[in-house]
Formats: structure tokens, C-alpha cells, sequence
């Protein structure tokens, strides 16, 4: 790992091999300088006063990015805004991306991907969070259909068991460890707390989880308690059995999870590794070249 200019960047040995499995699909750093070369300054200057009205919107718009992926891979669909299932309404921030494309479209009109800007505003979300800065690899295209089905069939739920999300992220052909690294800020809200207690969780955790979000309330609760900055207290949490769903508290039920689990807890080691699975997850079987589109609105295909 590096240290440079005030930012934590990923070693050189794996943004190689990351650029490398980026430029194989046709992606690679610098793809607008031509076309659209302030296309990252109005990314982040249209970003900065949205976080600034609402810093909790960091986590949720990460999410976005995990959901890209997952579902039709990453070609800015984000089919399960509307979907049905667990995973409904976890994510928000759609205003941010209409506001960005609209500025990019004043100044670049059809040339930036909405694929792009969510990984684009991925990475400046953790940049103004307090969290690693990492080179985003562009020249993504957006796909030309988005089935809310398909979330509901590619996205693990809130209590899924760790077998149930080892084998969504390998069947991306992510690792165990990129699940466990990712979910760390894959942030969401706890809505209500009903049927059983997870036996597991630390018992003022549950009675406390219990006070602020009975069965039918609307009220809600961060995952980490830190929800408007980047760190790990996510893992330190997990660690003394305090994460919000059953999802969070599988990863210490197996020695290899629980170990990365561990790593994370280091802020040098999370620093390091969150660019590098994210630059993995964002190169899954991306459409480039002729294939896709640019779409001008990010919810619409183009007519």
C-alpha cells in the first residue's frame, strides 16, 4: 500500500492486475479525456452539495454500485429500485444520478454512461467520506433492458446465511473475500424488528434494536453507528455480535470469514483492499464498444 498526497491508494501490484482484467473487457482509465474531459469534475462538483443536504446519503449511493453489478451486471440499470422482496427500498439516491447525468448532458450531450457515473460517484463517496481514493477504469455502456425480477433473483436478503452469499458473489466469480470486504460498506437501515431474536446478537444490542425500531415502525437505525464517514467500525462491530441483520452476523460463523473479518478491523488493510474488490466488482461482464447504449436519462432506455 501507498500513501500519497493525503490519500490511501491500493499497492501497485493490484491495480496491475485489476487494470488488466479492466482493459481486457475494453475498460480502462482516462476513456473521456477526449470526449468529455471534465466528465469527473462534474461528477464530483454535482455530487458535493447533494452529500452536504444529506450525508447519510454516502452508504446508499455505494450501494447502488453493488446493486449495479449484481443485477445485469454493470451497465447502470439498477433494476430492483422497484422490485418486489427483502432488498426493497434499500437503496436511495436516484436524484443524484438524475442531477449528474443532466450536467453531464449540458456538457457532454450522449457520451457519458450511467454505468460510468455510478462508478465514478463510488469512488468519490469514499473519497468524501474519509475513505481510499482509486483510478475508476470507464468506457462502460448501459444496457437496453432492466427487469425488476432480476433483482430480487441476484440480490442475497438482509438474512441470508453465509453459504447463501458466498455463492451469489462466486457465481460472479467474486471471493470470500470480497464478499466480506464489500459488505462492509454495502450500508442500510433497519425498518421495524419483527418475529424472533437473532440468538446471536449481543443482548443489549437486540433490546436496543427492539426500542428503536418496534414491529410496524418506521423509524430507522445505521448499520455501523457511523454511517456519515468511511471506517471499520463495521468489523469491530461484527466482532462483539453487534451487526443489524443475520447477513452481517454469518460472517464470524466460519473461521475463513471471521479471519478477513479480523484483517478488516485494521484501517490499513481495509484502506487497501475495499479499492481492490471494487475495482474487481466493478469490471463483471461489462457491455462496451457497440453494445448498450449511453442512455440520456439514467432511468429510461432511450426511446
Amino acid at each position: 500500500m501507498v500513501i500519497s498526497g493525503g490519500r490511501t491508494s491500493i499497492s501497485f501490484a493490484a491495480v496491475i492486475s485489476c487494470l488488466l482484467v479492466a482493459q481486457a473487457s475494453g475498460l480502462y482509465v482516462g476513456f473521456y479525456a477526449a470526449s468529455c474531459p471534465n466528465a469527473e469534475s462534474i461528477i464530483l462538483e454535482t455530487l458535493k452539495p447533494f452529500l452536504a443536504s444529506d450525508p447519510t446519503l454516502g452508504g446508499p449511493l455505494l450501494r447502488i454500485s453493488y446493486h449495479d453489478c449484481f443485477v445485469r451486471v454493470v451497465n447502470g440499470n439498477v433494476a430492483e429500485k422497484d422490485a418486489p422482496g427483502p432488498n426493497l427500498n434499500s437503496v436511495r439516491g436516484y436524484e443524484v444520478y438524475d442531477g449528474i447525468k443532466a450536467a453531464l448532458e449540458s456538457s457532454c450531450p450522449g457520451v457519458v454512461s450511467c454505468a460510468d457515473i455510478v462508478q465514478i460517484v463510488s469512488r468519490d463517496v469514499t473519497v468524501l467520506d474519509g475513505g481510499p481514493y482509486w483510478d475508476v477504469q470507464t468506457g462502460r455502456r448501459d444496457g437496453l433492458i432492466s427487469i425488476a425480477a432480476e433483482a430480487q433473483a441476484n440480490l442475497v436478503g438482509p438474512d441470508s446465511d453465509y453459504d447463501t452469499q458466498k455463492n451469489a458473489f462466486a457465481n460472479k466469480g467474486l471471493s470470500e473475500k470480497d464478499l466480506v470486504v464489500l459488505t462492509g460498506k454495502r450500508l442500510s437501515s433497519s425498518h421495524g424488528v419483527q418475529g424472533q431474536t437473532d440468538p446471536s446478537l449481543d443482548v443489549s444490542f437486540a433490546r436496543e434494536l427492539k426500542a428503536t425500531c418496534p414491529s410496524g415502525s418506521s423509524n430507522s437505525l445505521e448499520m455501523d453507528g457511523t454511517q456519515f464517514k468511511f471506517d471499520t467500525r463495521y468489523f469491530k462491530r461484527l466482532q462483539v455480535h453487534k451487526g443489524l441483520f443475520g447477513s452481517d452476523a454469518s460472517l464470524i460463523t466460519q473461521p475463513f470469514p471471521a479471519s478477513v473479518v479480523e484483517e478488516e478491523t485494521h484501517k490499513d488493510s481495509f484502506y487497501a483492499d475495499f479499492p481492490e474488490s471494487m475495482l474487481r466488482l466493478a469490471a463483471l461482464d461489462v457491455l462496451t464498444g457497440s453494445d448498450g447504449e449511453i442512455r440520456k436519462n439514467c432511468a429510461f432506455v432511450n426511446s
